[in-house]
């Protein structure tokens, strides 16, 4: 059994890994709660609660402020990778609204292509594609991606004639690595694990307040 065909370079050039399943349960089920990876074969754990939302909705629920199920523009202000756009796809109609709600539990909606197919159309974590992320891309480092890694990486994900797609994956990914690049300038694997379900938004958040806290004592 062979994932390189000698015709076809590009299947040497992004190659995939073979020995997921030492690390991961069938790695190439979606899982609808939590996030995986060779790492955290579980998940998220400290602290990090899914209450059965999907992993798509974890990744957005942080940014709602009340816990009403829906995401207005002034409660994103410090949301990134979700604006304006992603409001009409997760509407409960065909009206559009002038507030540009967006409704948690219709996120999957929302999701746009040329991406790594991490998340599925359900909006569930796909840990094999999470894993591929790295051996298909990670260069300088098995576990980091540089800016480079994720350039050339949103480049080879693209589809034909989706414009949108294209933009929407790399400014997204632009996005993370200016909120997560470690000291060297790498985009570490954990972040990014955290981005998708949304367990790094609240790690980023916790940080703040104790900096802030430590600042008035």
């Amino acid at each position: 059994m062979t994932s390189v065909a000698k015709a076809a370079p590009v299947t040497a050039q992004r190659p995939v890994r073979a020995d997921l399943e030492k690390y991961i349960p069938k790695p190439y089920l979606a899982r609808a709660l939590v996030a995986p990876d060779v790492n955290h074969p579980e998940g998220t754990k400290d602290g990090h609660q899914h209450r059965q939302r999907s992993v798509l909705q974890q990744h957005v629920a942080f940014f709602d402020e009340n816990g009403d199920g829906v995401i207005y523009p002034w409660e994103t202000y410090r949301a990134i990778g979700i604006t304006l756009g992603l409001s009409y796809p997760t509407m409960p109609t065909w009206i559009p609204s002038p507030l540009f709600p967006i409704y948690i539990d219709r996120i999957h909606r929302a999701k746009h292509g040329s991406d790594s197919a991490t998340i599925d159309t359900e909006g569930r974590f796909m840990p094999v594609n999470f894993e591929s992320v790295f051996s298909k891309n990670a260069r300088s480092r098995p576990d980091k991606l540089t800016l480079r890694e994720i350039w050339t990486m949103t480049n080879g994900n693209r589809l034909p004639y989706d414009p949108f797609g294209w933009i929407a994956s790399k400014g997204e990914w632009i996005l993370l690595y200016m909120l997560a690049k470690d000291d060297e300038g790498y985009l570490p694997r954990e972040a990014i694990r955290g981005c998708f379900d949304g367990s790094l938004f609240e790690f980023i958040a916790d940080q703040r307040k104790k900096k802030a806290h430590g600042k008035q004592h």
